[in-house]
């Protein structure tokens, strides 16, 4: 069994007992089952969460199992905390910005890291109760407390405080997700070093941090801690910052991260760990020059092991490597009776992943073909992803080296945030708006927004890529003024621009040439 929840949900406070009270009743008593379920889910986040609520409605039987902190990290130590620190950090930079708006600050003025990481908390718990484990039992899903282990092609016991329960089911759907990890960095271990898991349990901000991996996880923390005031490095193996973005939307990413004050050494190599009584002493090899960083705290935020441990997997057929469960387009893991959802098993590590995820497994597991519905499958699904940085980067379908992998003829149009009216008034003029449309058509096969307020700004091209609509729709969609919004228009209309050719111009001005005879 793991240790108890509530060590492991620091500090011990009003906000995270209540948080414990919804997620991982510590009185919890398991029910005893009468039955055979139409659907086991192992693992209640958001996934496990959705598959098992879904069905539920539907009318299914259906147990929900968890070992840990149901709300999984999106609730616990994902989405939930790491957006309440980027707010509270936006707001401390909003305030050291102030004077281009008029505003002086006194001197004098103090800032409270704690009472942001307690604003954090109170507002998670109040969040919590959405993924309690009474509220599940009030939809009609049995929810049991305990390790999970598949114990044959049909069966799974419950380890539990309240003993062991012994369940059957018709399909099960492994949700168990993925947990931080590290890099085999010399010396790491050793010092020690936080994770999304243990960092949002600070009460005191980190004078000097370093942070390893400037991937989104790393580039929002890394961001958010130096506007709070931490003297912050930031190491990265790879050139740059979030390698799988397009270059020059990155960097204006980057451009703002080190005025907030974020020094970057990217290209890192040798990179070595170790304790002095000065703090944590990080050597690094940098574009050819030597550091040499003593830091307060280390935050790691590079790699995921998936949750397999004691899962009994082996025993029922279901294939998993070091990156996670196997599965086919349906979900359907190498045992046909068993489906997977969520970080488990998708190389999209995002929470609406894992929610799009659980409808696919929702579908193919209670309603399977020939019943009617026919089959759901990844391949359908359009994903959308944001990093919350300041600006954001949000992206939908293929990049410009996606669709030359593939063979597409594309044509690329990019309009900057800097001639939109709402951006310059607003003094977030960083950034731009880029779409792919491919050749001959008016079809998007991809977008790219790099914005204040990105994530909301991309939800117009999933919903004509999902709808099958195209750059003409869009183009006649009347958009408010003055949004930022106005971008997703302005950068279709240069597509419409560029096919208005001189030719077509020549025959308008002849006919109307005509008309004024």
């Amino acid at each position: 069994m793991s240790a108890p929840v509530q060590s492991l949900v620091l500090p011990d406070d009003e906000h995270n007992r209540a948080l414990v009270a919804n997620v991982h009743p510590p009185d919890w008593m398991n029910p005893e089952p009468v039955g055979r379920y139409n659907m086991v889910v192992v693992g209640a986040g958001t996934a496990g969460l959705i598959t098992a609520v879904v069905a539920a409605g539907l009318g299914a039987k259906v147990a929900l199992i968890e070992r840990h902190l149901m709300g999984g990290d999106c609730l616990n130590v994902g989405c939930v905390p790491s957006k309440a620190l980027i707010r509270a950090a936006h707001a401390w930079a909003q305030l050291r910005d102030a004077s281009a708006f008029g505003l002086h600050i006194p001197p004098g003025v103090t800032r409270d890291f704690g009472a942001v990481m307690a604003r954090m908390r109170k507002l998670r718990a109040g969040i919590s109760h959405v993924d309690s484990a009474h509220r599940y039992t009030s939809l009609g899903v049995d929810v049991y407390i305990g390790q999970a282990r598949f114990t044959g092609r049909d069966a799974v016991s419950v380890e539990g405080p309240s003993g062991n329960r012994a369940l059957t089911f018709v399909n099960a759907a492994v949700c168990t997700g993925a947990r931080a990890s590290a890099p085999a960095i010399p010396g790491l271990a050793e010092a020690g070093y936080l994770t999304n898991e243990t960092v949002f349990s600070l009460t005191e901000l980190p004078a000097r941090l370093a942070v390893i991996g400037a991937g989104p996880i790393g580039c929002e923390l890394a961001q958010a801690f130096a506007r709070f005031g931490s003297e912050v490095s930031l190491i990265e193996a790879m050139h740059g910052i979030m390698p799988n973005e397009d270059r020059d939307a990155a960097e204006v990413v980057q451009q703002s991260m080190t005025r907030d004050g974020v020094r970057l050494l990217c290209c890192g190599k040798n990179l070595k760990v170790e304790r002095t009584a000065a703090g944590k002493r990080l050597l690094v090899d940098s574009h050819g020059r030597h550091y040499d960083v003593t830091v307060d705290d280390i935050l790691v935020g590079v790699g995921r092991t998936p949750n397999v441990d004691g899962l009994g997997l082996e025993s029922i057929g279901v294939e998993y490597d070091k990156t996670g469960v196997k599965v086919n387009d349906r979900l359907q893991t190498t045992n046909p009776r068993i489906y997977a959802a969520g970080d488990i098993c998708s190389r999209y590590k995002f929470t609406h992943a894992a929610d799009a995820m659980a409808q696919i497994v929702i579908q193919n597991a209670l309603f399977p073909h020939p019943f009617g519905l026919g089959y759901a499958s990844m391949d359908s699904l359009i994903m959308p992803w944001c990093t919350f940085t300041e600006p954001e980067i949000a992206h939908v379908g293929l990049y410009e080296a996606d669709a030359n992998k593939k063979g597409l003829e594309i044509e690329t149009y990019t309009y900057k945030l800097g001639e939109v009216d709402r951006a310059i008034l607003d003094g977030e003029e960083e950034g731009f708006a880029r779409i792919h449309i491919q050749k001959g058509t008016d079809t998007i096969l991809g977008a790219t927004i790099v914005a204040a307020r990105a994530g909301d700004l991309i939800g117009e091209f999933s919903v004509a890529m999902k709808a099958g609509v195209g750059a003409k729709t869009i183009a006649a969609t009347i958009h408010p003024y003055p949004t930022r919004a106005e971008v997703n228009k302005k950068v279709v209309n240069l597509w419409r621009k560029a096919h208005f050719t001189a030719r077509t111009k020549m025959l308008l001005t002849r006919l109307f040439a005509w008309l004024r005879r």
